[in-house]
């Protein structure tokens, strides 16, 4: 199983436990529907948090892999510029 399968697993096991333990307090309704919007924008406020500290280090180790990989076509470039001439000037 995948950790990321088991990370879901568990903020929704946390999510339904604080609805619960919140369904089940002794508040008025109003009260209690406050409560679990007040959670459920908390949690989306933390999804949303993670999902962008993912996708900048995603997108930062993309930009790290572009650029090692200019540099090496760079390298191959030269290196063939290089092979090139030398054939040119033993042919000559």
């Amino acid at each position: 199983m995948s950790s990321g399968k088991v990370l879901l697993g568990v903020l929704a096991g946390v999510a339904v436990g604080a609805t619960l333990g919140i369904l089940f307090a002794p508040d008025k309704g109003s009260a209690t529907r406050r409560k679990i919007s007040d959670k459920g924008k908390d949690y989306a406020d933390g999804i949303k948090e993670k999902f962008n500290e993912l996708s900048e280090t995603v997108s930062k180790r993309f930009e790290k892999v572009k650029g090692d990989a200019m540099n090496m076509a760079e390298k191959g470039k030269s290196k063939t510029n290089e092979y090139a001439e030398e054939i040119r000037s033993s042919v000559s």
